[in-house]
């Protein structure tokens, strides 16, 4: 099996944390030397694993806020 390396490039906060000390992150990662992309991704304490994430291009990060921005004001 192939070595899978990442690299965060940018670490953007923390939306929250379990018990066990996984948290959940916002950041700029970049898998086997591509280019970074923001990722929502659950992390084990000292990162030494990930859990199972979802992964956004910069259009699909620009569509998502307007969206949030859009549902906010439509309350």
């Amino acid at each position: 099996m192939a070595e899978i390396s990442y690299k965060i490039e940018k670490e953007i906060g923390v939306l929250s944390e379990a018990p066990s000390g996984w948290t959940r992150q916002i950041n700029l990662v970049s898998w086997n030397g591509r280019e970074a992309k923001l990722e929502i991704r659950d992390w084990a304490p000292n990162r030494e694993r990930a859990g199972r994430g979802m992964t956004f291009t910069k259009d699909e990060v620009r569509k998502l806020v307007k969206f949030l921005i859009k549902a906010e004001l439509d309350k």
